[in-house]
């Protein structure tokens, strides 16, 4: 399958980024590369995520964050990348 990130999980990856960057330098760019990991991995594994808002959730392996991601028998776009501690009902605002 072929992966797309949407530019508002761009910037939400950015966002992450100088959070973690933020604590301690170098943590960004583990950050970073942990989450695309998890992403590109979605070329192999997307679709098999339970839903949640209407779209598959996939947990990160290493940071407390989701991917949001909508898969059809092609592509995945992800569409959100959420830390997973926000108010739920935050989170179902953004994505809808």
């Amino acid at each position: 399958m072929i992966v797309h990130i949407s530019s508002d999980a761009e910037e939400d990856l950015i966002e992450g980024y100088w959070f973690y960057e933020r604590q301690s330098p170098g943590l960004g760019d583990y950050f970073r590369s942990c989450l695309i990991a998890d992403i590109e991995s979605l070329a192999y594994y997307g679709g098999i995520h339970a839903t949640e808002y209407g779209y598959h959730r996939a947990l990160s392996k290493r940071f407390p964050f989701c991917i949001y991601y909508s898969a059809n028998e092609d592509t995945v776009t992800v569409v959100a990348v959420l830390d997973a501690r926000r108010d739920p009902l935050w989170i179902r605002g953004r994505l809808e």
